[in-house]
């Protein structure tokens, strides 16, 4: 058995910007900031660390994530996928979640005001 399967809650490091590919086919990408927090053994003090995902939305989920603002509280899950593409003579590698689910938090980690999932 094979397992590619993604769940991260974060922030909004950017409005979600919506663009057609080269086939006609829209497109959602937003960059989702994650956050980890350790006390230091040695310090005592407090560290962090903040993690940037790049997430990409296809087919009918596309609408709702183009409603998607900086700053936002988003859960989503997905699939890993990597791909390459040329820019400048250089061969470029990027990993993206394919997010398949979305799900909007409030500010105050409440009840989920609005939630999308792709049938």
């Amino acid at each position: 058995m094979y397992l590619n399967n993604v769940t991260l809650t974060g922030f909004l490091g950017g409005d979600a910007d919506t663009r057609t590919t080269q086939n006609n086919t829209n497109f959602t990408a937003f960059s989702l900031a994650t956050k980890d927090s350790w006390k230091d053994r040695e310090t005592g003090e407090w560290a962090s660390r903040t993690e940037w995902h790049r997430a990409v939305v296809f087919g009918r989920l596309t609408a709702f994530a183009s409603t998607l603002k900086k700053g936002d509280h988003v859960q989503i899950q997905g699939q890993l996928r990597t791909r390459e593409y040329v820019k400048d003579e250089a061969k470029k590698t990027v990993t993206e979640i394919r997010v398949t689910s979305i799900l909007k938090l409030d500010r105050s980690y409440q009840q989920p005001a609005a939630a999308q999932e792709v049938a």
